[in-house]
This record gives structure tokens, sequence and C-alpha cells, in this order.
């Protein structure tokens, strides 16, 4: 059974951008730290080797970005590496008493564990049933309708055109019911960028310019800045990956969005930029798309560290089998105690992990976490690489910063996974651009 690819020509290569890019995110947190000290963020230089040695010691996990093929498990550990890369860095300076070398070990570990499986498991699983091309198209006719209805039922109980700094104070009034927020996120984060993926790369490109837009009238409904930038997240993958193949472009889409706000803001910072475009820019990608998720696992670690574990209750199915010591969903209550503003969602390894089971216990529900991603590799081997890509691009970023089994179930991971596997593989007329890397 073949589980990753041998070292080729270009896989040096490969690990020199993923360890300019964990040298880059590790720049971007010294500027969030002295910009953004409310967040109890700390930077001091007496640490600063120890941040540098325990960073670079996590960073030798880059030869296996390296050495693996592409699937949906390197999508998603890639940014969940920089993720954890991010909270060893903040666990160095923290200022927040808890147990930071024990939970600086389970992170690290965590990490190895989620990765080694979802990365490395890819080798094919039979397909038992395979939808025809007709039935695809009826399938995308039926995805259109259905984001219709959707974006038609949600606007109903909301719709603000508000700019992004004052979306929190609106945010929180927003009250869907149960079955319209499954189906709001179920077609923005899975269903719409699958279509978006089939029409791209079938070059049926105005039917895709229909499901972006369709993605952009989510903002207005949800005030969500994953609906407002997922349209131009999934058109930049779709260039850089035609350009550059699935591996490059998921390392590239961390490293050049950072490296230039790092570059933005310090510029700003010398006087040789003086507009607020850069601090906003920064405060954006650097700081709550970049820097917010690593910070999430600084506050749960802190968190649980004095309160009561959940044993897993946040799963609204469990709940009312195990017994819940908490009336608010997490992310509301991180966001009350630290004072975050906004509902403060974390992912797989704050809330599986640290709040579920402590850190002790964490790294055993990364792996069962990364065992799911290697049953998806193996549902998923066989399609391109971009389709994968774009129609898992949006999930990616979820997977982040919601918990494990809301992003499956809430956000429609677990639909997208069963469409993988029962697409057929020969749908697609592409010119086979690979990844450049691995040939």
């Amino acid at each position: 059974m073949k589980y990753a690819a041998q070292y080729e020509p270009g896989t040096r290569l490969l690990a020199g951008l993923v360890y300019a890019c964990s040298a880059v995110c590790c720049a971007s947190l010294f500027y969030v730290a002295t910009h953004y000290p409310e967040f109890q963020i700390a930077f001091y230089s007496g640490w600063l080797l120890s941040a540098v040695l325990t960073t670079l010691s996590f960073a030798s996990l880059s030869w296996l970005f390296a050495v693996a093929r592409f699937s949906p498990g390197y999508l998603v550990g890639f940014y969940l590496y920089i993720m954890i890369l991010g909270y060893l860095w903040l666990n160095a300076f923290a200022p927040l008493q808890y147990d930071h070398v024990l939970s600086g070990i389970s992170a690290a570990v965590s990490a190895v564990a989620f990765l080694l499986p979802a990365l490395l498991i890819r080798s094919r699983l039979s397909q038992v049933y395979v939808l025809s091309i007709r039935s695809v198209d009826r399938l995308l006719i039926t995805i259109f309708i259905t984001a219709v209805a959707t974006i038609a039922a949600g606007a109903k109980y909301n719709f603000k055109l508000v700019g992004l700094g004052d979306i929190y104070q609106f945010r929180g009034e927003l009250d869907f019911p149960t079955g319209l927020n499954y189906a709001i996120g179920i077609v923005s984060s899975a269903l719409l960028p699958l279509a978006y993926a089939c029409f791209a790369l079938r070059s049926q490109f105005w039917r895709a310019g229909v499901v972006i837009l369709l993605m952009l009238l989510f903002y207005p409904i949800t005030l969500s800045k994953m609906s407002l930038f997922a349209p131009l997240w999934l058109v930049s993958l779709t260039i850089a990956s035609r350009m550059f193949g699935g591996r490059v472009t998921v390392v590239l889409s961390v490293l050049v969005p950072v490296a230039l706000g790092v570059v933005l803001l310090s510029l700003h910072d010398r006087g040789l930029l003086v507009s607020g475009v850069s601090p906003a820019y920064f405060g954006l990608v650097n700081f709550r798309m970049t820097a917010i998720p690593s910070l999430a696992m600084e506050y749960y670690s802190h968190f649980f560290a004095t309160h009561q574990l959940t044993h897993f209750c946040q799963v609204r199915l469990l709940g009312p089998l195990v017994g819940c010591p908490y009336n608010e969903p997490l992310a509301a209550i991180m966001s009350k105690y630290y004072d975050a503003g906004g509902l403060f969602n974390a992912s797989l390894f704050a809330t599986e992990g640290i709040a579920s089971v402590g850190p002790v216990y964490a790294p055993l529900t990364a792996f069962a976490c990364g065992l799911v991603f290697a049953i998806v590799n193996r549902m998923s081997t066989g399609l391109p690489e971009r389709f994968i890509l774009l129609s898992g691009g949006v999930l990616a970023q979820a997977f982040l910063n919601i918990p494990f089994t809301t992003t499956l179930l809430s956000q429609g991971a677990a639909f997208t996974f069963l469409l993988w596997y029962v697409m057929p593989r020969d749908m697609f007329k592409l010119d086979h651009k690979n990844d450049p890397l691995e040939r």
C-alpha cells in the first residue's frame, strides 16, 4: 500500500517554502503582540530564544508536507500546522497562568497525531456507487435552486449591508431557525464551493460567476467575514492552482497574504506608509484570520486549566447523555470571559481536544480526527487535485476556526466528503497541469 511520495526533485523547494511560511507567521505574531496587547498577547525579548528553538523544532514537520502528495488531509493539515506553530510561539510568551510546558507538548504531539494519518494514508477506496455525469448536472441544478431558496429565506430574517468594523454590533441579534442555520452553513461552505469547482474545471465560467455571486449574497444575511471573503478566496485558489499545482498553492495561500501584511505594517510603523490601509489589512489577515485561531488555543488552555472539562457535551447529540456544566456555547463563554468581541469559536485541537478531554488526552482526539481525514483521502483518490482544492477550500478555513463535529455537520463537510466519493473520475476534461513538484 502506497502512503506517500518518495523524495523527488523539488521536494527541498517545497520544504523551503513551508519553512519560509513558518518564519513569516512567527514574525507576524511579533507584530500582533506589539499592536494588540489588549488580547493578552505578549512578547519578551528574554524569552525569544526559547520561542525560536521551540518553533524550529516543530517546523521540522515541514518534511511531511514536502513528501506527502496532495489530498484533503494535506489541505486542512497545513492550515492546522500553521495554527499549532502560532500557538507554540504565543505559548512561549503568554502572560496567562497555566501549565505552559504541558500544553505546549500536548499541542505538538496532537499535531503529529493528526498529520501522520491525514497526510500519509491515501490509498484508493473502491467506489460502490458512482454518479453519472447527467446526475452530476442535475445535482448542480439542485444546488443552485437550494441556494436561491436559502438566500431568500435568510433575507427575510436579516439583510444588512454593513462594514466589517460594524458586523459585531448586529451579528449578536441574528436569530435564524435551527433548520435555516444548518441550510446556510451547508449551502455556503460546502454545496456552492463544490458547484463552483465543477463549473470552473469544466470551463463553464459564467456559471461559476453566478455561484460566486450567490456566495456573496450570504454576507448581508450572516454578517460573516468568511461569507464575504470566500468568493475572493476561491477565485485566488483557482488562479494560483492553475500555475503552481495544489501543494504549492496551499503553502502560498498563507505565505503571500501574511508576508504582505508584515511588510505593509512594518512600512507603516516606520512612517513610510501613512494611510490606514496597512493596519486595516494586517488586522484582518494577520490578526483575525491567522493569529486568532492560535490565540483560541491559548484561551482554551487557560480557561480549562481551572474549569470543568466538557467531555464532548458541546456536541448536541451527546449533551443530554453526558450532562454539561455550561449553559451557553463555548464560543459565547470564551468571548465573555476574555472580552474578545464576537463569538470565539475554535478548532478541533481546542474544542474536541483541550475543552473536551484536557491536554493529556488531547492527542487521542486529534489522532481520531486524523483517521477521519485518512478515510476522506481514500474516498477522494482519483479526483483532480484542483477539484478537491476548490470544492474544499472554504471548508478548510472552517476546520481552522470551528469545532470538528460542527464543521462536519453544520458546515456540510460530511456532504462534501460523500459527494467526493461518488463523483465520476472521468468527468473533468483538464489539461492535467498537476503539481509541478510531483512530476
